[in-house]
């Protein structure tokens, strides 16, 4: 069995870098890491209320440099996949945060595992999510 390649939702990112195993075992044997403008909106927002903003925006530079690490474009075909999740949700009365409609909808768009340690997640029909290694391996 394979790891898919993964959406790393903001929590993740930060169990990453506190050094959660899990999250670190998931980074390490992931073939593609894929992040969106509100995942890294997420996170700079986080950074510019902690105390730690340079050396936050640092590492998460040197992340973002990594070869396997892609930020992909939030465009007109997610926001198709936007309004099918939306519309999901509401019809079940079971709604998420805005920025995780985005979110879903980036990784549904990009055939993405969703790496996240939220479980709303798992409203969305058709997306994949876990929270460690066999939770996103190819079955």
């Amino acid at each position: 069995m394979e790891i898919k390649p993964i959406l790393l939702d903001t929590n993740a990112y930060t169990a990453f870098k506190r050094n959660v195993s899990d999250a670190v075992e998931v980074i390490n044997n992931t073939p593609l890491i894929g992040l969106n403008s509100v995942i890294l909106g997420e996170l700079l927002g986080g950074f510019a209320v902690g105390t730690k903003e340079a050396i936050n925006r640092d590492e998460l530079k040197l992340f973002l440099s990594i070869e396997k690490v892609k930020v992909f474009v939030i465009d007109n075909d997610t926001a198709e996949y936007y309004a099918m999740v939306y519309r999901s949700l509401r019809t079940k009365g079971n709604p998420i945060p805005t920025n995780d409609m985005w979110i879903a909808s980036t990784a549904l768009q990009h055939n993405l595992s969703l790496f996240s340690y939220d479980k709303h997640f798992q409203a969305v029909n058709g997306l994949v999510t876990g929270t460690c290694l066999s939770d996103l391996m190819v079955k």
